[in-house]
């Protein structure tokens, strides 16, 4: 750790952990919040906040993902088909499969889709 020369934490200079860099001293507005521009967050960035007993506070940039796309995430099988597709798309090797449709398409009642193509 290294002296940063912003400030002092009773009554010693604060150091900073190796691999960070002091952007600038905040201070906390009535409602406890702190302004944290300065070092590169913007509107909407998500973060998992972290703290220790000294009171240091660790900001962890993260995104979240909706609970269905998890299963894409953890399922290496599943995602590897899922790219698969998406590539074969891409290359125009997809086509049109009406007869995977439930029930007898004789039976159905036409629908706008079926009498334009």
């Amino acid at each position: 750790m290294r002296d940063t020369g912003i400030g002092s934490v009773r009554g010693e200079s604060t150091s900073v952990p190796a691999g960070f860099e002091p952007i600038v001293e905040v201070t906390a507005d009535e409602r406890a919040r702190i302004a944290v521009g300065r070092a590169g967050v913007r509107r909407n960035d998500r973060f998992l906040v972290s703290t220790r007993s000294t009171g240091e506070i660790l900001l962890t940039p993260l995104v979240s993902i909706p609970k269905r796309e998890l299963a894409v995430r953890e399922d290496e099988e599943l995602r590897t088909s899922l790219l698969r597709g998406l590539a074969d798309l891409t290359q125009g090797r997809v086509a049109r499969r009406d007869d995977l449709l439930d029930g007898d398409q004789e039976e159905r009642a036409p629908t706008a889709h079926s009498v334009l193509h």
